[in-house]
């Protein structure tokens, strides 16, 4: 029932050309090459290491393997990370 409910979300969000991240409430991503990246609409952060970073959103964490880690904002749901990152990877 429920995936049958986000079908017809999805669909109604093509159709308004609404923002796919906001209504869905899924995290949104930017990457800017391997030196910074932001997360909105994230759930917290589970895990800050200087080579590990573990946050949580709807569909689980999300960790993001590099070196030399620094948060250079912080907000209720949106993060800007910056240092040298060598992979993401979503857990489910």
């Amino acid at each position: 029932m429920e995936e049958k409910l986000n079908k017809s979300r999805e669909i109604i969000i093509e159709k308004f050309d609404l923002p796919k991240d906001v209504i869905l409430d899924v995290p949104k991503i930017i990457v800017i090459g391997d030196r910074e990246i932001t997360i909105e609409n994230h759930k917290g952060i589970i895990v800050f290491e200087r080579n590990i970073i573990k946050i949580n959103s709807r569909f689980g964490p999300i960790t993001i393997n590099g070196e030399n880690f620094e948060i250079l904002y912080i907000g209720s749901s949106t993060t800007t990370i910056s240092g040298k990152f060598k992979s993401i990877a979503y857990e489910r």
